[in-house]
């Protein structure tokens, strides 16, 4: 070998090593947000049955037969802790080719945890099915209780689960109803792609009656084109439509939009925006969503510009023109009616400024705190603890940030009750559950039951409310 051929090979084996040291220090790339799925995206006349195995996993024979007799295809949402309980259950789901998804391993409230304890609920669970049926999770989701925000989607789309199912339909099947209660809730919500949740264990005794009457009253509905479908199959069915359109006093939601930014955009408050639109969670909006915001109405008379319009009700020309879809600000009819953001009083062109109300205590933000949770908890809204601790955003707060409570009340909310209960002959988890409107697992937690929920008569349990 001559010296310049040493001297390439010598020259490659350095690039070679730099390439691999440069390698092994690159960044880790961050997954996209889990999308939110409630509903299939479609006109078809499709249902998506799907069902939570929680732990004991006690109707799921019953289904599967009832599902396999019927010729028809679900999705299963499995605990960590229901594959290591009844790890066959879950095979058989597998092999009868029914979809699966990642239900958590304990069924904690995911929107209370940390990325790091999202992951190690989605890993114990993937592992645990993969060791009992041989099948992935991924890519779907269902969080216990629902319970999601938009960093709980972050963290979930990261650990590869893309899709996190919802439900249009909440049977409730686990309070122990009839099957005519479930069957008949079903049927008469009947609606293109919708999605319906139901539970495969002890507590949901009226559910595989009203698996077999629905599908007996779906299959008289065929004739309008009614089928069933899993998860995959129904996100595959999309129906293009176009992107809503927003009328005057609406808007529809970006990709980036958070309610404050919306709120501050009109003037208006976020607590203004979860009211008027009914939203049980200020901090899950999604794209394309049409939201309404709150106005009062003022006709246009003779002489009227804009701009004066704007100065008499303290806003901006900006936000008459955005809130109005108005194309050519300049342009006004006498008789035109303008929105005007409801923040302000068009009685009175003057408002005064309110005064934030007195601090009733400080609270320190915990891990999983939202401004929207804390309002909650203490009967106050999300705008008074904005205006009383002067927040530039109501989705930025830090775990041990100490804010202030506004209010009267000296004395922090009451604190959940417990009751205790002595058990007695012929009692079970479930019988007891069901008596005080609780849940089997809400008691075994609280009383750190074994998998069995094994009680003696005599025992005094704890019921969590």
């Amino acid at each position: 070998m001559s010296i310049l051929q040493r001297k390439s090979v010598k020259i490659s084996l350095v690039l070679s090593l730099l390439f691999l040291f440069l390698a092994s220090f690159a960044l880790p790339v961050s997954a996209a947000s889990s999308q939110y799925v409630t509903k299939g995206n479609t006109s078809a006349k499709i249902v998506a049955l799907t069902f939570d195995d929680g732990s004991d996993g006690k109707n799921v024979a019953k289904i599967l037969q009832i599902l396999t007799t019927n010729k028809i295809k679900a999705t299963f949402f499995i605990t960590g802790k229901a594959a290591e309980n009844h790890p066959q259950k879950i095979k058989d789901i597998v092999a009868q080719g029914h979809e699966i998804g990642n239900h958590s391993y304990s069924h904690p409230d995911f929107s209370k945890l940390s990325a790091a304890q999202i992951k190690t609920e989605l890993d114990k669970t993937e592992a645990a099915v993969k060791k009992a049926a041989g099948k992935s999770t991924k890519p779907y989701f269902r969080a216990p209780f629902g319970s999601v925000n938009n960093t709980t989607l972050q963290a979930v789309g990261n650990q590869g689960y893309t899709k996190t199912i919802g439900w249009t339909i909440d049977t409730v099947d686990w309070k122990g109803i009839s099957s005519n209660q479930i069957t008949s809730k079903v049927i008469n919500n009947a609606t293109p792609g919708m999605i319906v949740l139901m539970h495969a264990g002890e507590g949901a005794t009226g559910t595989p009656g009203a698996l077999q009457n629905m599908i007996n009253q779906f299959n008289q509905l065929k004739a309008k084109g009614y089928t069933f479908v899993t998860i995959s199959q129904l996100l595959s069915t999309t129906t293009t439509t176009p992107t809503p359109t927003a009328n005057s006093g609406q808007y529809v939601v970006k990709t980036g939009d958070t309610l404050t930014k919306i709120a501050a955009l009109y003037g208006v408050s976020v607590q203004q925006l979860v009211t008027t639109n009914k939203l049980s969670n200020a901090n899950l909006i999604r794209v394309g969503q049409l939201i309404t915001i709150p106005t009062t109405n003022y006709t246009v008379k003779a002489g009227d510009t804009l701009t004066q319009i704007a100065k008499a009700h303290k806003v901006t020309t900006q936000q008459l023109v955005t809130l109005n879809h108005l194309t050519n600000p300049n342009l006004l009819k006498i008789g035109q009616v303008i929105k005007i953001p409801a923040t302000t009083t068009t009685s009175t062109p003057t408002p005064t400024t309110p005064k934030p109300a007195p601090v009733a205590l400080t609270y320190t933000i915990k891990k999983g705190d939202t401004l929207y949770s804390i309002a909650k908890k203490y009967g106050v809204t999300v705008q008074d603890i904005v205006t009383t601790n002067t927040l530039a955003n109501a989705n930025v707060i830090k775990i041990g940030q100490v804010i202030k409570i506004p209010g009267k009340p000296a004395a922090a909310p009451a604190q959940p009750t417990t009751v205790k209960y002595t058990v007695k002959s012929g009692d079970t988890v479930y019988s007891i559950a069901k008596k005080y409107s609780t849940t089997v697992q809400k008691i075994a937690s609280a009383n750190k039951l074994n998998k069995d929920y094994l009680i003696k008569v005599g025992q005094v349990l704890t019921i969590p409310k």
